[in-house]
Order: structure tokens, then sequence, then C-alpha cells
């Protein structure tokens, strides 16, 4: 069931919007409590406080992408102030910061990214909407938990979470019952319980003119169906073989089987925010350490170097993984551009492949110059 959701600037801040006015309108029958004197569910703060944790983060996401931090968290701390402001003042702020992520999300350009620990030090507009979508529903579930009342989300907002940050987990059929499993929350029939999990945004991997961005879940659904993914493309693009590499990563989601860095990844130049084509992995490395590469550009933006550019640097990449030894290509023979790619990326041709129509094998090991 993948949920590839709207993409965009737009979509990101409406999804922030519409998470928020669902949690503060489950929440608000129970303002009139003291939420300093109720614990929030199984975490270890109360209500107020939890609540003034959603609010940091709204404000501190908004915060790291508008600044595109690079390298660490802004020094800027969110509070409530006063602290005993109460569950409605509570309401209101998480309402404020909802905003300021929201317009944050709408007005940041594409290809800003600030910086973010959960795993590879950044995220998008797309990213840190879902983050603080996250937080929001999350958060507000501890809180219901704790003062006794009704809270379950759209499945929409959920979905948009899961797609997003959690790539490496089957939604199901109810998104909302996975994603409480997926954060430690809850069970699911079959799946062992979770105590410990982290999220993941996208990565990427920097070329000399080219950033290589990991196709996210949503993106690669559109994709597959024909649309742009959400970027900018030369013209040409995107090819064939870009929309089927787009196509196994929703098919892997939907097994539960996707691995967000051994996925495909878009290659968008940097100067004028185009994308030229992509490239990516099979799957994950094997047993013997081993990955195989393959790689699609724009019929435009061939002949500029920008295949053998991305090649070395994501192959260096995989091979800078400490579970992969060796990385694969396998060519048509009659293929010559792209096997003077391989060549020119530092790899050796080191065979043939009998069952699959005499194609050429090159490898790049990781002890090659």
């Amino acid at each position: 069931m993948t949920n590839s959701g709207a993409l965009g600037g737009d979509a990101a801040a409406r999804t922030v919007t519409d998470a928020v006015a669902q949690a503060v309108a489950a929440l608000r029958p129970a303002a009139d409590r003291d939420w300093s004197a109720v614990r929030a569910g199984r975490v270890e703060w109360d209500c107020l406080r939890t609540a003034e944790h959603v609010v940091s983060d709204l404000f501190a996401y908004a915060t790291q992408l508008v600044t595109r931090a690079p390298e660490e968290y802004r020094p800027v701390e969110y509070v409530l102030d006063p602290p005993d402001i109460g569950a409605e003042g509570a309401l209101e702020a998480v309402e404020a910061g909802g905003a300021m992520l929201a317009l944050a999300c709408r007005t940041a350009p594409r290809s800003a990214r600030g910086f973010h620990p959960a795993p590879f030090l950044g995220a998008g507009r797309e990213g840190f909407a879902a983050m603080g979508v996250a937080e929001v529903l999350l958060h507000t579930h501890d809180m219901a938990e704790g003062l006794g009342i009704a809270y379950r989300p759209s499945a929409e907002l959920c979905g948009y979470v899961l797609a997003r940050i959690f790539p490496h987990v089957r939604q199901g059929e109810d998104p909302w019952r996975t994603l409480l499993w997926a954060t430690g929350r809850g069970t699911l029939p079959g799946e062992e319980p979770v105590t410990g999990w982290r999220w993941y945004n996208n990565p990427l991997v920097e070329a000399e003119r080219l950033t290589l961005e990991g196709l996210t879940v949503p993106a690669a659904a559109d994709l597959a169906l024909g649309g742009d993914g959400g970027f900018d493309w030369v013209d040409g693009g995107p090819f064939g073989g870009t929309r089927e590499g787009a196509g196994l990563v929703a098919a892997a989601y939907d097994k539960g089987a996707f691995r967000p860095q051994w996925g495909s990844y878009v290659l968008v130049r940097r100067e004028d925010d185009r994308a030229v084509g992509s490239m990516g992995f099979h799957g994950p490395p094997d047993e013997e350490g081993r990955v195989e590469i393959g790689y699609d550009l724009a019929v435009a933006a061939r002949g500029q170097g920008y295949a053998t550019e991305a090649l070395r640097a994501l192959a260096a990449w995989a091979l800078a993984q400490e579970a992969v030894g060796t990385v694969t290509a396998r060519v048509d023979p009659g293929n010559d551009a792209s096997r003077h790619v391989l060549e020119r990326a530092g790899f050796l041709h080191t065979g043939h492949l009998a069952d699959d129509g005499g194609m050429l094998v090159f490898e790049r090991r990781g002890d090659a110059a």
C-alpha cells in the first residue's frame, strides 16, 4: 500500500497544518485540567512538558529549514513562557509552532536542506514536515493516553509519516497502528515489540557538480506512475530506466524490504537544481559484500561527464560502508558509452554472464585506486 501523497512544499505545509488541527481538536476538551499533574502515557514527562517538547520541535524544524543550518542545530531554545502557562496556552503555542513550520515548508525552495542527525545529517522541506507531523501525532497520543481521552489521527497523516521517514517499515492495513508499533508504543500481530527505533530521511551523496538525492518512497511512487517525482527534469527526462528503478523502490517498500541507502538516487545538477538522471543499487549488499549498481541519464544530459562523476561518487560511498567490498555493474556488449563510463569510474571488466544475454560484468573493489 504505497502512500505517495502529494509532493512539494504546499503539500508538506498542508500536512503539518492538518496534523496540528487534529491534535488540538482532540486535546482541547481536556484543557481545563492541570496538565503538569498528569504523566503523558509511557514517556517520563508530564503532559505540559510534553506539549512544550512538541512546540520546541516545530519551531526548531522551521528554523533549521529556513536558515539551512549545515552542520548542527541553531543555538536557539524554545520554551513555554511562563512555564505554568497552562494547557490552553500550550495548545496555542503548538498551533503557532505548526504555523511556523508550515510557512517554512511552503516558502523554502526544493533544494533547501538543514541539519538533522537522524541518520543522514540533513532533511529537506518534506522531511522536516514529516518529522514535525510525527512529533505531533506521537506525543498527542502520549498526552491523550495520560489524560484518558480518545485520539486517532487520519490514515493519510500516518501514511505520510511512514512513507517519508519510516521507509523500512511496511504500512500494513492500519498505518496508525503500524506507526505506534514502529515507535515502541504498541504491538502488531506477528511482529516483535520495538524497543529501539529511528526514522530515516533520504540520504545525499555529493559529487563535483551533482547532488545524488536518495529517492523517497512518495517520489518513487510518483515517478513509477509517470510523474516527475517532484523534480525539475532536463529535456527528455526522466528516462525509462529511472522510472523502472523507481518502481523497484515502490515495490520493495510495499513488501517491507526497502532500505533507503540502497535504493535509487536522482542526479540533480546543483547550478540550476535540475534532475539529469538517476543511479542506484539493485538492493542491499549480499553476504559476500557485493552490491550491484545501475544508472540512467536523460539524453539532453549525456556527453557531459555526469554519469562518470556520479558513478565515482556513489561507488566510493558504497565501498566506504562496512558491509561492502565490491561494487558490480552489468552492461550490454554493444553499449560502448556505458562501458567507457564504467572504465573511467575505476571499474574493471571481469567477465561475461552467459545466462544474461552475454552481458559484460564490471567490478570496482574496495582497494581500487
